[in-house]
């Protein structure tokens, strides 16, 4: 009978293996067939789920950078007298029929705008941790603190949209700002969440940060006691963001008149604002 071994050619226990077969066994080795796929290594599905967590981190940093807008030349950067006059400018367009002495009791003192001319950096979500961490001490301090009440935040960011208060939320929801004591972190936009559905979380949550929509927050100011100003010392207005129509938060008529009149303007607020309690803070 034919084979394909030489006649002279006798397998034994000392033939020697070529370096590309070191470590196979000869005897009682099993091989798959064609049609078997050969089992996957233990390690395979420990090496697919990391090689999974990492893509998923790559699309989630990939989603925010495509919210960000990199604006250099930001308003925010100047000084808080000069940011008194900006608001003030813009408070006159949501109160057209106000008189000049009227306007004049809404204004906000440049005493209670934070200074941020220190900043040198982006005004982008993205610095939005290490500009709090570097320029509002006091702020980072107290988020990393224990929540005194349920509804009362220490710090509110005011953003035009729904999709950015989600953007800013899981910014600011960082360990390096909250540690392992501070409060939740709410967002309160109108999108696929009734008012009453704010209202029984706040009354139920302790909070250390609130973000949301000029026109969510200020229903909760002003058509509910849910929302408490007790612990809050920081306003931020999400200012510098500029959205595909190149409008900024106060540059569309309708978020400009709420900042104004139901946040800014509501009475417990405009009145902590004025006594000290509250800065304002445009990032």
């Amino acid at each position: 009978m034919a084979d394909d071994l030489e006649d002279d050619f006798v397998p034994d226990e000392t033939t020697a293996l070529s370096d590309d077969d070191q470590g196979l066994v000869l005897d009682n080795a099993t091989y798959p067939s064609e049609q078997e796929e050969p089992a996957p290594p233990p390690a395979a599905s420990t090496k697919k789920r990391k090689r999974r967590e990492k893509e998923k981190e790559k699309r989630a940093k990939r989603k925010l950078a495509e919210t960000v807008d990199p604006v250099v030349d930001s308003v925010a950067n100047q000084s808080p007298s000069e940011l008194a006059s900006y608001l003030a400018g813009m408070q006159a367009k949501a109160f057209p029929d106000h008189s000049a002495l009227e306007l004049s009791d809404l204004e906000i003192p440049d005493s209670s705008i934070a200074d941020t001319t220190t900043w040198t950096g982006a005004r982008t979500l993205d610095q939005l941790v290490p500009f709090i961490t570097k320029i509002l001490p006091t702020l980072h301090r107290r988020l990393g603190q224990s929540s005194k009440a349920n509804g009362a935040p220490t710090l509110l960011f005011l953003a035009g949209a729904a999709l950015r208060v989600a953007d800013v939320t899981r910014v600011l929801k960082d360990k390096k700002l909250r540690g392992d004591k501070g409060g939740d972190v709410a967002k309160l936009f109108a999108k696929h969440f009734k008012l009453s559905d704010h209202v029984s979380y706040l009354k139920r949550t302790k909070i250390g940060t609130a973000v949301g929509t000029p026109g969510r927050v200020g229903k909760l100011f002003c058509e509910t006691d849910a929302f408490s100003v007790s612990q809050l010392t920081h306003i931020i207005l999400d200012i510098s963001y500029i959205d595909a129509k190149k409008r900024s938060l106060l540059d569309i008529p309708e978020t400009r008149d709420e900042v104004f009149k139901t946040v800014l303007g509501a009475p417990q607020v405009l009145k902590a604002i004025k006594e000290g309690q509250i800065q304002v803070v445009l990032f």
